[in-house]
Order: structure tokens, then C-alpha cells, then sequence
């Protein structure tokens, strides 16, 4: 069970930094437009693309989306990681 957890750890830091990594690329200008910002694109945008229909931008320029996101993604990776350690023991 602690290997199970290590990688639902692991997994879940490399998608937080991801994220990260992703709204501090929208600060620079044209650093999205290489392949490491397309890459990052297609990974995040998908799970980032409902928050952002729900919670619209403050003042309209400010997104909290990717710092809402990233607390639903906590809670589902520690969630996961209860019922996983509730069936497996």
C-alpha cells in the first residue's frame, strides 16, 4: 500500500508543478509558443478548461481557476488515495 501511495504522491506533484509551471508561462510573453509550452498545453488545459467556465476571472484579468484547480486536485489525490487504502488495506 505505501508503494500505491508513493505513486499517487509522485503523480500528483509532477501535475501540481505542471500547473505551476503552466500559469507562470502565461506571465512571459511568447513563452507558449515553444514545444514545451504547446506540450504543457495540451496536458493542463483540458483540466484546467472547466474551471475556468465556472469561475470567471476576478477584475477581469485575474484567473483563480488554476488555484482552485489545484485544491479540487489535492483533495482528489488524498480522496484516491482513502478509498484505495479502504479496499486494499
Amino acid at each position: 500500500m505505501i508503494q500505491v501511495n508513493s505513486i499517487i504522491n509522485i503523480l500528483y506533484n509532477i501535475y501540481q508543478y505542471m500547473i505551476i509551471f503552466y500559469v507562470l508561462m502565461s506571465w512571459l510573453p511568447n513563452v507558449r509558443d515553444n514545444f514545451i509550452g504547446e506540450l504543457l498545453s495540451k496536458l493542463v488545459e483540458p483540466y484546467l478548461k472547466p474551471f475556468r467556465k465556472i469561475i470567471p476571472p476576478l477584475f477581469g484579468t485575474l484567473d483563480i481557476s488554476p488555484f482552485i484547480a489545484l485544491i479540487v486536485l489535492y483533495y482528489a489525490a488524498n480522496g484516491l488515495k482513502s478509498v484505495l487504502n479502504y479496499f486494499i488495506g
